[in-house]
């Protein structure tokens, strides 16, 4: 697709007021910028958006400018969560310490893992930073299972992002190579008593389905440059 910053910046704050007036103060909002924003006009855009009052602005700068969540946070009040492109911990510290976010929100594949999730949880805590780990379609259950085992094990966790791989067009593959996993209770996520992880693997059925290999969409400019997904 095509998408430019000041249409995007333009168009957001009344999609949010018209779901303001619709559904009112008691449904929690949230809006992801997928890093595509500079961290001047991020701070505007988190500014404007104050008046939402976002549960949290989700991955409003890129990695690379991490540095530019101060100018973000000196700007606003939103509530900011990133972190699902950082890739180590050391990246992580200085946006914590110094209190630039409010929502860490790394993905335990490319950190780490459990443990380096769960150091950098208790990193976060005294620092009133909350966990939201990355969960997306593309997570296959051993990692969904692996996130709210960690939600479980984690003070400071609030919030978790997760997909029902009922609903993906390849159920039926998943439910023949993975068995148990996360259960949905209403709003909530629990895990299995079963050792480990609670997700068994059927690697009969795994050999069946050849890999297909996927990419994520290519977004460009209006003038045709090529634009960070």
């Amino acid at each position: 697709g095509e998408w430019e910053p000041t249409p995007y910046l333009r168009s957001i704050p009344p999609l949010l007021h018209h779901l303001r007036e619709e559904f009112g103060d008691g449904v929690e909002l949230l809006h992801d910028s997928h890093q595509r924003l500079t961290p001047t006009q991020a701070a505007g855009f988190a500014r404007e958006l104050e008046q939402f009052h976002l549960f949290f602005l989700e991955d409003i700068v890129p990695p690379e400018w991490k540095d530019g969540l101060a100018q973000i946070r000196a700007a606003s009040t939103t509530p900011i969560a990133i972190g699902e492109l950082f890739t180590d911990i050391a990246t992580c510290v200085g946006p914590i310490s110094n209190r630039w976010l409010d929502y860490l929100r790394c993905d335990l594949g490319h950190i780490g893992g459990i443990t380096a999730g769960r150091k950098l949880a208790a990193l976060a805590e005294p620092f009133a930073v909350k966990t939201a780990w990355h969960g997306p379609p593309d997570l296959s259950p051993i990692g969904h299972a692996a996130n709210v085992h960690l939600d479980l094990a984690t003070s400071n966790f609030d919030i978790q992002e997760w997909w029902p791989h009922a609903d993906h067009p390849d159920a039926q593959k998943v439910a023949e190579v993975f068995t148990g996993g996360v259960v949905r209770r209403g709003p909530y996520l629990d895990v299995p008593e079963t050792p480990g992880l609670g997700v068994s693997v059927n690697e009969a059925a795994a050999r069946r389905f050849a890999y297909e290999r996927a990419y994520l969409p290519v977004v460009r400019r209006e003038d045709g440059s090529v634009h960070p997904w």
